[in-house]
């Protein structure tokens, strides 16, 4: 049978969406701010020769530059003001968090609540401008290598470098604006806008080489369907869940005796989600993206690394495949699902895993379907983010397909459509108890009003 959630869930219309007032104001915030983003995109960096830029990113579109650029909405083909996009700030995120799974004094950070959460995102503001300053004046370094620059010198470096961090930190403060006061998770918002920016110009090209006659229909009609593929695929395995029965015994409140009740404790298939494939992205594009903004001009070690490590490589799949499922491993154990706080949270709330002591065991038996989980989540991560670079380098498809762009964009719909039903249920429910104290206010009166006593003779 199915819940009072899910039934309102099904419920669900156009009408009740036109009264919830205030989640309209939050997607029309958001949907301001995005635009505001969008925008802020065809701002170009000052002093950028546009003309040898755009013939360089042609030539490029095909290869790394072009993934790049998928990535921060197009901002960098163009050298806007985003062109480093919110990257910095993720890169940041992961390792103040792996930092606090390893550091005690932030870990002890942690357990301060509120306090110390708002200690750590500093840091994490701090490291993001380290970051985009390094990551800004490699990019303007890389620029002038590459005489796409009218004007290079020490004030062009400058300039760039304060505009490109600039950008990334006024895209860090959207993003916190967007969780704060708009719909769904802001910084995520901004990676899918710029990758959905994106494909149509991808998609229109693809086509066009099809009516051309470089590409056989074919390959178009195998594209489109793997497309479809992937995407149900990782549907299927973002909400794929394995449920933990817990069990709590019955207690004693004054003189009552309450009964023990039960539920279960979900735990996904890929509890790290996006978080491994960027990281190992972000690692393995770094070389790769140096080599292509300072126009072949590299040392040594730097081609042998490009021979072995570029796109397509074997060593590169392999390096990229065994980084994704490290990092899934790491990050689930460590921040995502510390099996010891879980299991400290169950033993005092008094609950327990039916046939599994609470406490230690409890943690090893967690620990065990963890891992058991982990290996299946880990390898979906790897195949999802492989095979379009295996099909892309063996079979020269024109646009690029990225896993990780997939796993990002189906997440973030799936992440944002929750919202928005969780903002809905919550306004149906505020209106059913309002109309529920309407109506037993009522009645009440009515009774005190209307029912009169036995008159006395």
């Amino acid at each position: 049978m199915a819940s009072a959630a899910e039934q309102m869930a099904a419920n669900m219309s156009w009408g009740a969406f036109g009264k919830a007032t205030e989640l309209r104001s939050r997607i029309f915030f958001t949907i301001g701010l995005l635009i505001i983003y969008r925008l802020g995109t065809y701002i170009p960096v000052p002093g950028i020769d546009a003309g040898a830029l755009r013939e360089f990113m042609d030539q490029a579109a095909s290869g790394i530059t072009g993934i790049l650029s998928m990535f921060t909405g197009g901002a960098l083909s163009r050298m806007g003001i985003f062109a480093l996009g919110i990257m910095p700030y993720i890169s940041a995120s992961i390792i103040v968090q792996l930092m606090t799974s390893m550091v005690p004094a932030l870990e002890n950070l942690k357990k301060e609540g509120e306090q110390g959460r708002k200690k750590i995102n500093q840091y994490t503001r701090y490291g993001t401008v380290v970051l985009a300053t390094g990551q800004a004046f490699a990019m303007a370094a890389s620029l002038q290598a590459g005489d796409l620059v009218t004007n290079p010198g020490m004030f062009f470096q400058v300039g760039a470098v304060v505009t490109l961090v600039g950008g990334t930190m006024f895209l860090m403060w959207l993003g916190e604006q967007i969780t704060a006061r708009g719909i769904g998770n802001g910084i995520s918002l901004i990676i899918f806008v710029g990758i959905v920016a994106e494909i149509p110009a991808a998609v229109a090209q693809f086509l066009s080489q099809g009516r051309s006659g470089a590409i056989s229909p074919v390959v178009i009609v195998s594209v489109i369907v793997m497309v479809i593929a992937v995407i149900a695929f990782v549907v299927f395995m973002e909400r794929a869940l394995r449920k933990i029965h817990i069990q709590y015994p019955r207690r004693q409140v004054g003189m009552k005796m309450y009964d023990g009740g039960s539920s279960h404790l979900p735990v996904k298939v890929n509890p790290a989600g996006v978080i491994p494939a960027i990281f190992a992205s972000a690692l393995l594009l770094l070389p790769t993206t140096i080599s292509t903004f300072s126009s072949g001009q590299s040392g040594p070690i730097m081609s042998t690394v490009l021979a072995y490590f570029g796109p397509g490589q074997p060593l590169y799949l392999m390096f990229f495949a065994g980084m994704i499922i490290f990092f899934t491993f790491f990050y689930t154990k460590e921040v995502s699902f510390k099996v010891d706080e879980v299991a400290d949270n169950l033993k005092n709330q008094n609950g327990f895993v039916p046939g599994i002591r609470p406490g230690k065991k409890t943690a090893e038996y967690l620990d065990y379907v963890v891992t058991r989980l982990l290996v299946l989540g880990s390898l979906y991560l790897a195949a999802v983010c492989l095979m379009p670079e295996i099909l892309r380098s063996q079979f020269s498809i024109p646009f690029y397909f990225g896993g990780t762009s997939v796993l990002i964009v189906v997440s973030v719909t799936m992440d944002t459509i929750n919202q928005v039903q969780s903002h809905l249920l919550a306004h149906q429910y505020e209106g059913l108890i309002e109309k529920s104290q309407l109506s037993g206010g009522g009645k009440r009166r009515g009774k005190k009003s209307g029912r009169k006593g036995p008159a006395r003779r």
